[in-house]
C-alpha cells in the first residue's frame, strides 16, 4: 500500500473509532448537527475560601426534552445552598442559545420575610448575549434557593432533529455566591410540531390575531374554524 493510502487508512479508521465512542466536535453554543449527548440539565457546585466553605449549588435546565420550532422553551436556573449561611443573590444572568431574541417572559421564585416564596415575574434586560434580572437582593438558604424561569420564542428556521443547546449563567450578589459559569448549560431536541401548534401557525398566517385563534368559554372549534374559511375565502376572492 503506498503511504498515502495507508495515511488514508489510517486516518479513516480513527475517524470510525471517534464515531463510535460518540465524539464529535463542537462548534459553539447554538444548533449542532452531532452533538453527542443532549442533557436536559447542568450542575455545579462551589465550596472553597470565598465562600467560607459552605457548598453554593448552581443548576440549569430546559423544561422540555423535544420543543418545536416557532414555539416557547423555558429555562429554569436555581441558585442554593446545602450548607449553613444565607447568602444573598442580585443578579441572575441566563445566556440563551446562539440565534434566539430576547426573552418574552421572565419570574422569580425567591424567600420573603412574610409569605415565603413566592414568584414575581421580573423584566430581563440585555448584558452582553446574555439576559440579567436584577434585585436589591434574593435570601438564599439551604432551603429555600431563588429560581428563574426565563421563556424564549424557538426561531422559526430550526429543523426538526436539530439539538439547540443553551450558553451558561452568571450569579453575583453577597461574598461567594458570586460564580460565571458558561457551560452550565442545557440542551433540547427540535420536534415537529404538533396538530394544536400547526393549526395555530395556519390562523397566523391567515391573518388571524392570537386572540382570534385560541379557544374560549364564547367560541367553540367549529366556530373557529367556519369564521377562518371564510376569511380566507374571502381573501382569496
Amino acid at each position: 500500500m503506498s503511504r498515502p493510502s495507508m495515511r488514508q487508512a489510517v486516518a479513516t479508521t480513527a475517524s470510525l473509532a471517534l464515531i463510535a465512542a460518540g465524539v464529535t466536535v463542537g462548534i459553539g453554543t447554538g444548533i449542532s448537527s452531532a452533538a453527542p449527548v443532549c442533557q436536559q440539565t447542568s450542575n455545579a457546585s462551589k465550596n472553597n475560601p470565598s465562600t467560607v466553605w459552605i457548598t453554593h449549588n448552581y443548576s440549569k435546565t430546559v423544561t422540555e426534552k423535544e420543543v418545536a420550532a416557532g414555539t416557547e422553551v423555558t429555562y429554569k436556573t436555581v441558585v442554593g445552598t446545602t450548607s449553613i449561611g444565607n447568602p444573598y443573590v442580585n443578579t441572575i444572568t441566563d445566556y440563551p442559545p446562539a440565534g434566539f431574541g430576547a426573552p418574552v417572559s421572565a419570574s422569580v421564585t425567591a424567600y420573603h420575610a412574610i409569605g415565603g416564596q413566592k414568584s414575581e415575574a421580573v423584566t430581563p434586560v440585555a448584558n452582553g448575549t446574555g439576559y440579567s434580572v436584577r434585585s436589591t437582593g434574593w435570601f438564599v438558604n439551604s432551603g429555600n434557593p431563588v429560581t428563574l424561569d426565563i421563556t424564549y420564542k424557538v426561531p422559526a428556521g430550526v429543523k426538526v432533529g436539530d439539538t439547540i443547546t443553551s450558553g451558561g449563567i452568571g450569579v453575583a450578589g453577597t461574598v461567594g455566591i458570586e460564580e460565571w459559569l458558561p457551560n452550565l448549560n442545557s440542551c433540547f431536541t427540535v420536534r415537529a410540531k404538533n396538530a394544536g401548534e400547526s393549526a395555530t401557525g395556519s390562523l397566523d398566517g391567515a391573518g388571524l390575531g392570537s386572540s382570534d385563534g385560541q379557544m374560549s368559554s364564547t367560541g367553540s372549534i367549529s366556530d373557529v374554524l367556519g369564521d377562518t374559511i371564510s376569511r380566507i375565502l374571502e381573501n382569496g376572492s
